[in-house]
């Protein structure tokens, strides 16, 4: 059975406490008042129950039965459906996490549908019972009461993702590295909070027009109007801190380009580095060959003239020319012109 609390209410007062929905349908009828059932994932046969003793729509039926439905504000005749996304803000895995609740709020009943276990509405049922004078306002104070509840519980979201964003700030200029993926994850929360948060403002300045029309009394005017407020400022929280991620982003990739600069920059300055060292090996390396070149050129020119004079200082007896005349000059004059040749040689290809 998925009803968690059910109580017929005259007057603001709770008369009774039915056990079930039959129950509850009879002492409505003997009576009268206000019947509030509240209910937690409810079977399509409890909410065909419902449907059938209080004339719901059965659009409004089938979003209850599927759940999954954006915050809302829909009027069939005489009977305000409503749907509310609240949230709350887990610490230790520093998420937030979204509830479902749909209310049905017609003349004489409130039906309070929940899709999740969070929040449980205990608190907001005792909270006007304890205050009969405005329950005895009839089923839209109980409309007001939970809407109350459900922007007051967006006040602790707002500190931790509040929180969220100052360590981001620190993980950001720190540079440490898992903050992108904080960022997107962060961003994406803000985002599914302001989903929730942002059509509040519609759905209480819907129900402040049309006070007059369906004859919502000045107090519970007040009251939404004081809702309307805080739900206000709550939307420009979640607006400041989706502009404030979007902003890490950006400066982010800021500096990351401006890193990946800086290491270009080095890159390109050790890469010139070597290319000059490079250059300075290589001009070395042809200094290098040029001398040796020159030392290889004079020493052929020298080897040249040592060659003959070696040949003819063996003082061997059989040798061509000891005896001739001009023996003596021919080999001088051998030795000159071979050392000129090679000189010339040498010269014509920029050896020496």
């Amino acid at each position: 059975m998925s009803l968690i609390d059910n109580g017929i209410y005259v007057d603001g007062v709770r008369r009774s406490t039915p056990a079930s929905l039959d129950e509850t349908y009879e002492q409505l009828h003997e009576h009268g008042g206000m019947a509030w059932i509240g209910l937690f994932q409810p079977s399509a046969e409890e909410l065909a129950s419902v449907a059938a003793e209080f004339a719901l729509h059965p659009l409004a039926i089938e979003d209850a039965r599927k759940g999954h439905q954006r915050p809302k504000l829909e009027r069939y005749d005489d009977t305000l459906f409503t749907v509310l996304r609240p949230a709350w803000y887990v610490d230790e895995t520093e998420t937030v996490h979204f509830g479902e609740i749909h209310l049905f709020v017609g003349p004489r009943f409130v039906v309070t549908v929940r899709h999740a276990a969070r929040p449980e509405l205990v608190g907001v049922r005792q909270r006007l019972e304890h205050a009969s004078d405005l329950l005895r306002l009839g089923p839209e104070a109980v409309l007001y009461g939970v809407l109350d509840q459900v922007v007051d519980g967006y006040g602790p979201v707002i500190a931790g993702l509040e929180n969220d964003i100052d360590e981001i700030e620190d993980q950001l200029f720190a540079g440490d590295q898992a903050v992108t993926r904080r960022i997107y994850e962060l961003l994406s929360e803000v985002i599914a909070f302001q989903r929730a948060t942002s059509p509040l403002r519609g759905i209480l300045e819907a129900l402040l027009r049309g006070a007059h029309k369906y004859g919502t009394g000045e107090e519970l005017q007040a009251r939404y109007r004081d809702v309307l407020d805080h739900s206000l400022r709550i939307a420009e929280r979640a607006d400041a801190f989706r502009v404030l991620l979007e902003n890490a982003l950006t400066v982010h990739s800021t500096l990351v380009t401006q890193q990946q600069n800086e290491a270009m920059r080095e890159l390109s300055e050790a890469s010139l580095a070597q290319s000059e060292e490079t250059k300075k090996l290589s001009e070395q390396s042809i200094a290098q060959n040029e001398e040796i070149k020159k030392i290889t050129s004079w020493a052929a020119i020298l080897f040249a003239p040592s060659l003959i004079s070696s040949v003819y200082g063996m003082n061997f007896e059989g040798m061509p020319e000891l005896d001739h005349e001009l023996g003596y000059p021919l080999a001088l004059l051998g030795m000159v012109a071979l050392a000129a040749g090679l000189w010339t040689a040498f010269k014509l290809k920029k050896w020496l």
